[in-house]
């Protein structure tokens, strides 16, 4: 029987750093994509109305975009320690000081600024340390990080639903607190910035140590800095594709229920219908980000926002629950696979070197789209007291999206053009 310590020896670290973000990843979004189920007792609690109850949600995740940039910041100059860690401790001190507000002001500093704090870079902290440690299974190594985005509203909404009809939402909000501080806070503690803290190399291969010089001499003459990156077109272009992603994915995750709810169905109906878009991300992000490796970065990103559109018309066509099964499938499937790819496209356009600063920035778009999708579906459910037109709109917007990512290019040359030139 091999040895403990030889089994410590075939075990690439990596996976350990990937094991560690599926499990932190679930608390973290779990905690963040669950509001649709407390949207409607926050709106009876405090008599508001749906604008006013998506302004709650769309402040923390304008208040995010500044923290994301911070947090890729800090993330390359100190590593994902650190960072996991702060944002842990502020996830749980978020949830457990909501649970005792009593006027809607103070709800905005305990969820809107306290749980940016705690949730913002959890895609930037993931995604740009787990590309550090993998070049070739890049795209599976994205994927099956990054299951939590899905796992987590999997586990969760029906968890937080469990606790709100048995004893109410407040109680739900100290459960979850807690949980983020058991989970988050020690797993932080395994996380490690790159191989090269432990002498390895991207992948787990053993290379001779002129090769590994070879790779840290790639890193520094191949990647952009975020000045340089902000100065080429596929930069801009990667924004607006996450703002317009991000607008359409949060006016469902914020909308669903209460429309669910609205068309007749209960809410444990409605958060199951959640769960499943949860369940079909993590089949997503594992099938796509395979796919991605195969196919290439951005017919899989494509076929990820054309799946999103056809889930949105489905999504405003649908009155009985086959229907928003049928939605939750496809939907959970573009949303799963649209996050690892446009990581690992981002990786390939830009290099890894700042990938955190980069993608700090980037991801700042998402947080603005993320603000605005709930927002414009609370106006238009005011307005029209449907929302039909909302989620037409989110479909027409995932076809922009489509369209612009056909326009990005690389930004980095080759190794060996850098070598020769």
């Amino acid at each position: 029987m091999p040895s403990p310590l030889k089994l410590k020896d075939k075990l690439f670290y990596g996976w350990v750093v990937v094991a560690s973000f599926f499990i932190i990843g679930t608390a973290i979004w779990g905690i963040r994509f669950t509001f649709g189920v407390f949207f409607k007792s926050i709106e009876s609690e405090f008599t508001l109305t749906r604008t006013a109850t998506s302004a709650i949600f769309s402040t923390q995740m304008v208040l995010g975009g500044v923290f994301t940039i911070l947090g890729g910041w800090v993330l390359d100059r100190y590593g994902p320690r650190i960072v996991i860690l702060l944002m842990g401790l502020f996830a749980g001190l978020s949830l457990l000081l909501t649970s005792q507000t009593n006027a809607v002001w103070q709800l905005f500093i305990t969820y809107s600024l306290l749980l940016a704090m705690g949730t913002s870079a959890i895609y930037v902290g993931v995604m740009s340390t787990v590309s550090r440690w993998f070049d070739r299974r890049r795209g599976l190594a994205l994927g099956l990080a990054s299951v939590g985005a899905g796992l987590g509203p999997m586990i969760m909404a029906p968890f937080a639903t469990y606790l709100i009809a048995n004893f109410d939402w407040r109680t739900a909000f100290i459960v979850m607190g807690l949980l983020a501080w058991l989970i988050v806070i020690p797993l932080s503690r395994l996380l490690k910035r790159d191989p090269y803290e432990i002498g390895a190399v991207p992948d787990g291969v053993k290379t001779p140590l002129k090769d590994t010089e070879s790779e840290k001499n790639y890193v520094k003459i191949a990647d952009l800095s975020l000045a340089q990156a902000f100065r080429t077109r596929s930069f801009w272009l990667v924004i607006f594709i996450f703002l317009l992603f991000a607008s359409s994915l949060f006016l469902i995750l914020t909308h669903l229920v209460p429309h669910a709810t609205d068309i007749g169905f209960s809410a444990v109906e409605a958060a199951t219908v959640l769960s499943v878009a949860g369940g079909a991300t993590i089949v997503g992000r594992l099938l796509l980000g395979i796919a991605s490796d195969r196919i290439g970065r951005k017919a899989a990103a494509i076929t990820c926002t054309l799946l999103h559109a056809v889930a949105m018309v489905c999504l405003a066509q649908a009155q009985d629950l086959g229907t928003l099964y049928l939605f939750a499938l496809l939907f959970g499937l573009g949303w799963g696979g649209m996050g690892p790819i446009m990581a690992a496209i981002i990786g390939d356009t830009f290099g890894l070197g700042k990938m955190g600063a980069i993608l700090g920035v980037l991801d700042a778009g998402f947080n603005v789209g993320a603000a605005i999708g709930p927002v414009i579906g609370g106006l238009i459910f005011d307005v029209s007291h449907s929302y039909f037109l909302a989620f037409s709109l989110g479909a027409a917007v995932m076809l922009v999206a489509t369209l612009l990512i056909t326009l990005i290019r690389r930004e980095t040359k080759p190794l060996e053009l850098q070598l020769n030139s």
